[in-house]
């Protein structure tokens, strides 16, 4: 599949949501910037991720600006699973179920069809990520599980612990 054969998702309340493209990177950087939310990454990171995993990448757009969205990966040793680095709102744009849309949207990519997994790291402080991945497991039916996986003393820096979530298995072909 080429960049211009991504697909485009639409939703009913006029956000489309879009494979991430190699020109989405600085958006994808400023987007993360404005959540004051995440960790925001260097501007390199972004772009290499829109370009080289845009495919496990969405976008959400609102009147063509972006709003929202999600930075995977699959997990080289964990071929059904989907990984999601980072889940980004615009602050405007948040308590609006966006969130949810959004992985659900990711989910249909073409790139994570296969997968049965959902896997994020998030910070205990974080709760809401941990009602988002939650609620997940809930539209599908299905666990979500919480582990330890990341523990302060693995930073080289002060950092929170980032328990693993995993949602699944999620059944394929089934409505959520």
């Amino acid at each position: 599949m080429t960049q211009s054969d991504r697909p485009t998702y639409t939703h009913s309340l006029s956000v489309q949501f879009r494979s991430a493209r190699p020109s989405d990177g600085a958006a994808a950087w400023r987007l993360v910037r404005e959540t004051g939310a995440l960790e925001l990454n260097s501007p390199y990171f972004y772009l290499l991720l829109a370009t080289d995993f845009g495919d496990t990448c969405l976008v959400a757009e609102h009147d063509g600006q972006m709003v929202g969205l999600v930075i995977g990966y699959h997990p080289p040793r964990e071929a059904d699973t989907a990984f999601v680095w980072q889940i980004g709102v615009l602050p405007t744009y948040r308590g609006q179920g966006l969130g949810l849309r959004l992985l659900q949207a990711w989910l249909q990519l073409p790139a994570n069809a296969h997968c049965r997994w959902v896997t994020a790291t998030v910070a205990e402080d974080n709760a809401a990520s941990q009602a988002l991945f939650r609620r997940l497991a809930a539209e599908h039916g299905t666990a979500c599980s919480v582990q330890a996986h990341f523990t302060p003393d693995q930073f080289p820096q002060e950092h929170p612990a980032e328990p693993l979530y995993r949602v699944g298995p999620i059944v394929r072909g089934v409505p959520a």
